[in-house]
């Protein structure tokens, strides 16, 4: 009797601590869900707050870093033909990542996967699926791959991470439809008057030459009136195109309106960029446009340096009637002064 009792006290002992160890199983699984949890909605709110993709990403790898450490996060869009790369190395090491991450993200291999470098650093490949297209991330990390739990965590941070990178891309396109001209593509009278003020005071500082143009086709409206506005249309678009392909690319080049256009050319004196307006000149000329069989369209362009002493105003009104003087002076030229 007394050992049937003392079995009986044992299995009810053992059986409250399978009961308690089940419990505790659960808890902790309840305990991780919730971190997990807590962990995607401070990424849901850190995204939340930023509106551009290459903040998006920098962002990302913040959030990831206390959790996963990295070199570098990258995103690249083919699509829409966006890249942005977040690196957080300094000096030769961050040249080498910079490279690799290049290297992958130009891999015409659209499938998920991991690669690694001469210098061992790893990068591990994703597909991101949106609504209308898909991105590749890429994460680098140093020495060593990611494991299956951090690839899990990255994984399970997607959803969160593709639906903002979407709202990101579609902030950009129409940040950029603001700033562009609609017909041309070139940049439009805001830019040039968000960026003008800058780039005369980092000339006045690092006391570099600065030099404008201003460009106003000739005989722009007898094309119009000869050939019709969709000829004009198209016309506007070769000018800008070549016009475009003539620049560098530290020149902002603007379509004020009609056929006028400027060009900042920073970084240069007057005599250089004489040189490439009579390049533009040509370029125009080249084009072998005509409104009828005496009228051939052509470009009068009138340049100045700035002089640091002239605010803005003053200084495009010295380029405006410079322009006049070309015009007068029997168009499809280049006046300076």
């Amino acid at each position: 009797m007394s050992t049937t009792t003392s079995i009986s006290q044992y299995t009810s002992i053992d059986t409250k601590i399978d009961g308690i160890d089940q419990v505790m199983v659960e808890l902790d699984h309840f305990r991780r869900q919730t971190e997990r949890l807590d962990l995607m909605n401070k990424l849901h709110g850190r995204m939340a707050g930023v509106l551009d993709v290459s903040g998006m990403i920098e962002s990302y790898s913040i959030w990831l870093m206390p959790h996963i450490e990295h070199e570098l996060v990258g995103y690249k869009n083919h699509v829409r033909s966006k890249k942005h790369l977040y690196c957080s190395g300094h000096g030769p090491k961050r040249r080498s990542i910079i490279a690799f991450a290049e290297e992958v993200l130009s891999n015409e291999d659209r499938t998920a996967k991991v690669y690694m470098s001469e210098d061992g650093h790893y990068a591990h490949k994703w597909l991101i699926e949106t609504t209308e297209d898909a991105g590749i991330l890429i994460i680098l990390k140093d020495e060593q791959a990611l494991t299956d739990n951090e690839i899990n965590l990255i994984n399970e941070s997607f959803l969160i991470l593709a639906e903002s990178l979407r709202r990101g891309l579609e902030y950009e396109e129409l940040f950029e439809t603001a700033r562009r001209d609609a017909l041309t593509g070139l940049a439009n009278r805001r830019v040039f008057e968000e960026r003008i003020r800058d780039i005369m005071l980092g000339a006045r500082r690092y006391k570099r030459p600065l030099t404008m143009a201003s460009l106003d086709l000739d005989h722009f409206k007898q094309i119009n009136d000869n050939l019709g506005h969709q000829k004009g249309d198209r016309v506007l678009k070769q000018v800008a195109n070549v016009l475009s392909e003539a620049i560098r690319e530290t020149d902002l080049l603007v379509r004020i309106g009609g056929d006028e256009f400027l060009l900042v050319m920073d970084n240069t004196d007057q005599k250089s960029g004489r040189i490439l307006a009579e390049r533009l000149c040509k370029a125009i000329d080249d084009l072998g446009i005509w409104a009828n069989s005496e009228t051939k369209l052509g470009v009068s362009i009138g340049m100045t340096q700035w002089k640091q002493e002239e605010n803005l105003d003053e200084w495009m009104q010295r380029v405006d009637d410079i322009l006049y003087n070309a015009k007068t002076d029997g168009r499809a030229r280049v006046s300076v002064s």
